[in-house]
């Protein structure tokens, strides 16, 4: 070996330049972790006899000899196994493994095939307190590992630290941390891949040929994805009369073989087929094989079809296509009904692993779904069902009848289900029991996972509404939680992967779902929390911005909706199109109908139309309406029309604010109505003061889009609520004082307006300060009151003796005001402002959320608010009336963001691609909450340990 640096000027040959020496790199690896994690290993060289090998592993290390060879073989980078397929793998592999006392024989690295076999004895380990320990035994070349250099030692046999790293590793490779044994060979290169492969190969034909009591060793080759060297170990493997099990969907080089075996028939040019296949397996890295390997691969996957129909007859040899079920997924249909039935999701699992497919399950000619329906057990879904069909108690209190329930499950029919049977069906009938098992197996099965996950979130909250059980309220919104964490977590992977499909995502129609979009059902679940995601915003913000730039400043964007030739210029700054550049006029529609333009025009148009009311009360109210009330009058009806507008949404009298639209126009109209007339002429006015403030109320609406603001004016909408129910509590302290106050004092005042401001307004001023002076004889002044109550501005005197002195008990009356004082104004105000103060905390932790959530439907009211500000807005109203009314061409209700990015229906191969990708995520997604449960597991059972 030639020290780094140094260079002696000869081509390296490999006769002259290596020689056999003692191993330097040999004993024990820690890798480290919470389980101080020790393997054997040994550097070797690559000419190394079996017999050698075979005494080190057996007597040195002193593993048992095994009673079967698993040889696992296959990708070794960006190796993606499927969820059905690793379930599968994972399971038997172990199962074999532990029941057979098997070796398993890998590569040794830590990627690919070798990495899912070494998560799979972690997952064993994890899973397992008392277990018979598995062997996995690593064949690695020593010329590609990462920070070799850690394991050199010339006395051997200590605990070399080893990390794993994965990130620097560049193009050589780790040791996986979960194998038990590793050998690494030698042959003096460097970075050069399947120096192993012959090595391996003499071995494992070596233990094939090994008797333990009369019986040879059965060797078996596990194959799953792969390239090249994969097919060099294959044909290794049926070289030494070695079975091969290839398993099929696994990817490239292994559904290659497989569909070669399935076809070589039917095609008499077996090359050709080979080439068609590896060209349709290997995809883009097709294009990275020489013309050498691709004939090379030709040549030894011919060789491979041939050989095996020599060896077909051997006892143990030949050659089997694996398959991930072993029985017809028919013949499991009434054993899937009974397991959904009874409740027992690990078996459903087990039924879907082994050849159950949902669509089949789920005909409509069967009546799978509805016998389903039919044997819901009891819960609050079929409860709300019996009600619905009229089969119980008119009374919604009484209990319903397990006899109505039996009643209610032999009508049920598949006219209560929908009719396109998918996968969702079978996710519904889960959720609508708050069962959180079977739920979570059939959202695995769900191609739109997202949508499934958020409608599951809106259901269950509004079961929970609706519940009257005490604790099934909790569980359903305990799940309606987890689903909004399975859809953040779905995107996020998404999001990362490809931000461009992924906001495709939010936005397209679901024709599972009604044609709704996944913001939509957010939006109608209140999943703030999804909402907030990052990905979200960016969207929210590409729409808030339209055809502009996001980094326009505001000033700039305000300055063109004024003087717009500027946006001619590089003033304004539009996002980059797609096909080509923006005309004049696209430009032009660009600036204006901009959601965020329309907002700040919307934002002017309201403040001119509360400075123009403002006038009009103060300074320009006469008995005929003047030019600036009929304008003010014109202004109101664009708003009337817009408002109109909105009511097509299903939400629009949830919103506060629409409520408060409601209530203005209300107002204006009936104060117009009045002050048109002689004798309400006042009255009208008043009302039109009134409807003043209303207005002005409104206008806190506009700061919704404000980080700092929004969340406040969610504070006092919420401290409203509070302050409701806080006056109920204070009124009966207010009445309990103030009658017995004006009781005791007032001797029969028959005056209605004096009984209430006596009994209830002057209480109620003392929370505040303005202690009366009437309860006190040492304040009292008969000329501050009338005697017998004939003057209408005094409060009648309380009885008076012939000194005309009052003679109430002095001592009672103060008695009460302190008592009053001590509760109403130290207990109940106190009391206010620390429930104002839990939920200005409860607000302030959740700002940023609540103010995206807010951000989130204020855009998604402008983005299909008509350009015009009011007044100017009926003109867009007027348009929208001829053409439905006059010409009957009804514009079509466009899906909410719909022309944002992605047309209104994606056609059918661009959604299954979707679709495709997003199950992809979503499988990425679920293997890194196994993997982070299976380290938090690591942890506890560590600290544990420690404890």
């Amino acid at each position: 070996a030639i020290k780094a640096g140094e260079s002696t000027g000869e081509t390296w040959d490999e006769k002259k330049h290596v020689c056999n020496a003692q191993t330097d790199a040999f004993g024990d690896i820690n890798f480290g972790g919470f389980w101080q994690k020790k393997s054997k290993y040994a550097r070797v060289a690559a000419d190394t006899s079996p017999e050698l090998l075979y005494e080190l592993l057996t007597k040195q290390w002193n593993i048992k000899p095994p009673s079967l060879v698993i040889s696992v073989t296959g990708g070794a980078k960006k190796f993606y196994l499927k969820s059905n397929l690793k379930k599968i793998f994972y399971r038997g592999l172990i199962k074999v493994a532990q029941t057979t006392g098997a070796w398993i024989i890998t590569g040794g690295t830590h990627s690919g095939v070798m990495r899912h076999v070494g998560l799979a004895m972690r997952d064993y380990a994890l899973s397992n307190t008392v277990q018979r320990k598995i062997v996995a035994i690593g064949v690695a070349t020593w010329g590609v590992i990462h920070n070799k250099d850690k394991l050199v030692n010339e006395e051997g046999f200590f605990p070399a630290p080893y990390v794993i790293d994965t990130q620097g590793q560049g193009n050589l490779t780790c040791l996986d941390n979960n194998h038990t044994h590793f050998l690494l060979v030698d042959d003096g290169t460097n970075a050069h891949y399947g120096v192993e492969i012959p090595l391996r190969a003499e071995l494992e034909k070596y233990i094939s040929n090994m008797e333990i009591n009369g019986i040879k060793t059965p060797v078996v080759c596990v194959v799953l994805d792969g390239g090249l060297g994969t097919l060099r170990v294959i044909y290794h493997a049926i070289c030494n009369n070695t079975p091969c099990v290839i398993l099929e969907g696994s990817g490239r080089m292994a559904d290659v073989i497989v569909h070669v075996f399935e076809q070589r028939e039917n095609k008499n040019n077996s090359n050709n087929l080979i080439q068609e296949q590896m060209k349709k397996f290997f995809n883009k890295d097709f294009k990275n094989f020489t013309s050498q390997e691709i004939e090379e691969c030709k040549k030894k996957v011919s060789e491979v079809m041939m050989f095996q129909s020599t060896i077909r007859g051997v006892h143990y040899g030949g050659f089997h296509m694996g398959h991930s079920g072993t029985c017809s997924g028919c013949d499991l249909h009434d054993a899937m009904t009974s397991a959904l039935v009874g409740n027992k999701p690990d078996f459903v699992s087990l039924l879907l692993e082994n050849g159950v497919i949902l669509k089949d399950f789920l005909k409509k000619d069967n009546s799978t779904l509805c016998e389903l329906y039919q044997k819901l057990p009891n819960c609050f879904f079929l409860k709300k069902l019996v009600k619905r069909m009229k089969l119980a108690s008119s009374s919604r209190r009484q209990a319903i009848s397990r006899e109505a329930n039996k009643e209610a499950e032999e009508k049920i029919s598949l006219d209560h289900v929908s009719d396109e049977v998918r996968h969702l069906d079978l996710f519904l009938w889960a959720v609508v029991q708050n069962n959180k098992e079977m739920a979570e197996i059939a959202w695995d099965q769900c191609g739109d996972c997202i949508s499934a996950a958020l409608a599951a979130s809106k259901i269950l909250k509004k079961m929970a509404e609706e519940s009257i059980d005490a604790d099934e309220p909790q569980e359903m919104l305990e799940l309606a939680s987890h689903y909004e964490d399975r859809a953040i977590g779905v995107f996020s992977k998404c999001y990362k992967n490809d931000e461009e499909r992924a906001q495709k995502l939010l936005v397209r129609t679901s024709r599972f779902w009604g044609g709704t979009t996944c913001l939509r059902l957010a939006l109608e679940a209140d999943d703030k929390n999804f909402v907030a995601e990052s990905g979200v915003q960016d969207l929210l913000t590409k729409i808030w911005c339209g055809e502009l730039s996001v980094h326009n400043p505001v000033w700039r964007v305000l300055v063109c909706m004024v003087l717009f030739p500027l946006i001619y210029t590089r003033f304004l700054h539009f996002r980059e199109p797609n096909v080509e550049p923006l005309n004049c006029w696209s430009r032009l529609v660009g600036l204006y109908c901009a959601p965020q333009v329309k907002f700040y025009g919307n934002i002017i148009s309201y403040f001119a139309f509360l400075f123009l009311f403002a006038v009009v009360l103060m300074v320009d109210f006469q008995r005929t309406p003047s030019a600036g009330e009929q304008l003010l009058c014109i202004w109101l009806f664009s708003l009337v029309c817009e408002e109109i507008r909105q009511v097509r949404s299903r939400v629009y009298i949830k919103e506060l604010w629409n409520i408060l639209d409601i209530l203005s126009i209300l107002l204006f109209c009936l104060g117009f109505g009045f002050r048109l007339t002689t004798k309400l002429f006042y009255a009208g006015k008043i009302i039109l003061c009134i409807d003043f403030v209303v207005f002005c109320l409104r206008l806190m609406a506009i700061f919704t889009i404000s980080q700092t603001l929004g969340p406040k004016i969610i504070i006092v909408k919420k401290m409203m609520k509070d302050i409701f129910f806080f006056m109920f509590l204070l009124s009966i302290w207010v009445v309990a004082y103030g009658v017995a106050k004006q009781g005791i004092l007032i001797h029969n005042d028959r005056r209605m307006d004096w009984i209430v401001r006596g009994a209830i307004y002057e209480p109620y001023l003392i929370i505040f300060g303005s202690f009366p002076a009437n309860i006190d004889n040492a304040g009292f002044d008969i000329n501050s009151c009338s005697m017998n109550g004939t003057d209408p501005l005094k409060p009648k005197c309380p009885v008076l003796n012939e000194k005309q002195m009052p003679v109430f008990p002095e001592w009672i009356t103060i008695i009460m005001l302190c008592v009053y004082l001590l509760f109403a104004n130290i207990l109940l105000l106190n009391l206010l402002i620390a429930i104002f103060d839990y939920t200005f905390q409860e607000v302030h932790d959740n700002t940023d959320k609540i103010w995206k959530f807010q951000r989130y439907q204020l855009i998604k009211e402008y983005y299909s608010h008509p350009p015009p500000p009011p007044p100017f807005v009926i003109f867009s109203h007027l348009y929208l009336f001829i053409r439905k009314m006059v010409l009957w061409d009804a514009p079509a209700i466009e899906t909410e963001f719909s022309k944002s990015l992605v047309p209104k229906k994606l056609n059918p191969i661009e959604e299954e691609k979707l679709l495709s990708w997003q199950a992809l995520m979503k499988d990425r997604y679920l293997l890194s909450v196994q993997k982070e449960q299976s380290q938090s597991m690591e942890g506890r059972i560590h600290d544990t340990s420690q404890k």
